[in-house]
C-alpha cells in the first residue's frame, strides 16, 4: 500500500481518475489498507453505477461472487495493474496479464464507472451470528444534514444514557460516521450474539414500537426535535429514520472511510469519513464534512483514522 498512497499524495488532483481514466481502486484499495482491523473476515461490496441502460446500477457483492476481503484489495491492487485498466475496458482482454485474485477484483469495480464501497455489516448469508448493531440515519428529502446532525447527537445521547442497554450489552464500542450524506452510528458488541439478539432488541415494531430500543430511542428524539424521526426502514416524507435494518447477516453497511457517494453515475457529492462524539457538537460540522473530497482523506488521514474506534486502529 506504501506505493499507492505515495502515488496518490503525489497526484492528489488525479485520484479518482489516476492514468486519465475514472477508477475507484486508488482511493479504495487505500481505505481497505487503513481498514483491515475493522473490516476483517467480512466480504466487501461495490456499488457500480451505470451511466446508460436500464439498470441505474449493478450490486457486485460474496453472495453472488467469490468473496473479496479488505487484505485482498490492498494486496493485489498495485499501479501496473491501475495503468492496465486504464488501458483496458474488459476483463476478457487483461486476463492473461493479472493474477486470478486483481481478476476477481475487477469484477467487483469496474474501471471507468464510479462505485460505492461497502461491506457486510455481519457476513453474507442470512441468520448468521451478529457482533455489529447498524443504525443508519436515514434522511428523506426536505431534511437538511443539519437536521441529521441534530437527530445523530440526540441519538447517541439517548443510547449512552440508557441503563437498560448498559445491563444488556456490558462492554461495546460506539462508531459515528459520516456517508457522505447523513450518518451512521454502529455498536460493536464484545462477543458474538444469535440473529435473535437483533429481532428481539433493536428490529423496529410498527403495530408496537416502543417494544424495544430502536422505538423508544426514536420517541425521545422526537420529543426534542422540530420534524418527524420514525424508527424503522419505511419512510415516511419529511422524516428521519433510525433505521436499523441492515444490521442482520446478509445486509450491507458503506465502509466508514473512503467511500464515495455518488448523485448519479457521473458526479461525486460525497465521501464517508469516521468522526467523533465531540465533533456532532461543532456548528460548523456540516459545511466541513460536505466539502470532504478524496484529496482531504489522503491529505489528513494520520488524523482520520484516530477517529475509528480504538480496537480497530
Amino acid at each position: 500500500m506504501n506505493s499507492l498512497l505515495s502515488f496518490a499524495e503525489k497526484n492528489l488532483e488525479e485520484l479518482v481518475t489516476p492514468f486519465g481514466q475514472a477508477d475507484v481502486l486508488l482511493i479504495y484499495a487505500i481505505a481497505a489498507g487503513k481498514l483491515k482491523k475493522y473490516l476483517g473476515d467480512r466480504e466487501l461490496a461495490g456499488k457500480i453505477w451505470m451511466p446508460s441502460g436500464r439498470m441505474r446500477y449493478l450490486l457486485k457483492r460474496g453472495s453472488k461472487l467469490e468473496p473479496l476481503f479488505a487484505h485482498e484489495l490492498e494486496e493485489a491492487v498495485t499501479l501496473e495493474f491501475l495503468e492496465l485498466r486504464s488501458k483496458t475496458e474488459h476483463l476478457s482482454s487483461a486476463k492473461e496479464d493479472i493474477t486470478d485474485l486483481q481478476a476477481k477484483i475487477w469484477q467487483y469495480f469496474l474501471p471507468r464507472k464510479l462505485s460505492d464501497f461497502f461491506y457486510a455489516t455481519n457476513h453474507e448469508g442470512p441468520g448468521k451470528k451478529i457482533d455489529r448493531i447498524f443504525f443508519d440515519i436515514d434522511r428523506s428529502k426536505g431534511i437538511s444534514a443539519e437536521q441529521a446532525q441534530e437527530t445523530t447527537q440526540i441519538f447517541v445521547e439517548a443510547i449512552k444514557e440508557d441503563q437498560e442497554l448498559e445491563e444488556l450489552l456490558g462492554n461495546y464500542d460506539l462508531s459515528i460516521n459520516w456517508t457522505g450524506n447523513s450518518f451512521h452510528v454502529l455498536f460493536f458488541l464484545d462477543e458474538l450474539m444469535p440473529s435473535s439478539f437483533y429481532e428481539e432488541h433493536f428490529q423496529y415494531s410498527k403495530n408496537d414500537p416502543e417494544r424495544n430500543f430502536t422505538g423508544r430511542w426514536a420517541k425521545k428524539i422526537n420529543e426534542r426535535v422540530e420534524f418527524k424521526v420514525a424508527g424503522g426502514h419505511e419512510r415516511q416524507g419529511n422524516s428521519i429514520n433510525i433505521d436499523p435494518s441492515q444490521s442482520p447477516s446478509g445486509k450491507l453497511c458503506r465502509v466508514p472511510l473512503g467511500s464515495l457517494h455518488m448523485e448519479d453515475p457521473e458526479t461525486i457529492n460525497g465521501i464517508s469519513v469516521p468522526i467523533t462524539e465531540k465533533m456532532l457538537y461543532n456548528e460548523d460540522l456540516i459545511s466541513k464534512l460536505t466539502l470532504y473530497t478524496p484529496k482531504d482523506i489522503i491529505k489528513n488521514l494520520s488524523e482520520i483514522e484516530k477517529n475509528l474506534p480504538e480496537r480497530f486502529r
